[in-house]
């Protein structure tokens, strides 16, 4: 019996090793991947946020962020396809953010980061559950926190030519 067991487990062992080696993934992990991504295609994060120490400007302020789409380019690094309107700016472009996950939630997890068009200095920790997210963002010395929901994108109008 105790062959047996000292068998199976060294078999468990080298079944685990070559699952590692070939670059296999958790079918747990592939599926909440491409639940999270599905999450991301053709939405816009909804909500609002607020910089620390500006109590005294009232509520927190409204935010959007268009989102095309979200896929994962390696072990933790994913490429979101977002729409950037600022100031001047309004432009559609990958943005490669770190992406962890806390059990079955993922996070954003951004740190001194340069964004095309924004500057450099970015950190955020953005969790996205069911139809909300929630998070910090830091930019330079200004911070705050950000939360809303995560909605279906309407379509655009056609241009009228």
């Amino acid at each position: 019996m105790g062959t047996r067991v000292r068998l199976l487990c060294c078999l468990l062992w080298v079944s685990a090793f070559c699952c590692v080696a070939r670059g296999d993934e958790d079918p747990r992990r592939v599926a909440l991947e491409q639940k999270f991504s599905q999450s991301m295609q053709n939405c816009v994060l909804v909500g609002s946020f607020t910089t620390d120490g500006q109590a005294d400007n009232g509520p927190p302020k409204p935010e959007r962020y268009e989102i095309e789409s979200a896929e994962k380019a390696t072990d933790n690094l994913w490429i979101f396809t977002v729409r950037i309107r600022y100031g001047k700016l309004d432009t559609k472009l990958p943005v490669t953010v770190p992406l962890e996950w806390a059990g079955e939630t993922p996070m954003v997890n951004l740190t001194n980061a340069t964004l095309p068009g924004l500057g450099e200095g970015f950190s955020a920790r953005v969790l996205f559950h069911e139809d909300r997210y929630a998070g910090t963002w830091q930019h330079g010395a200004v911070g705050g926190h950000m939360f809303g929901k995560i909605e279906r994108k309407k379509a655009e109008p056609a241009a009228v030519k």
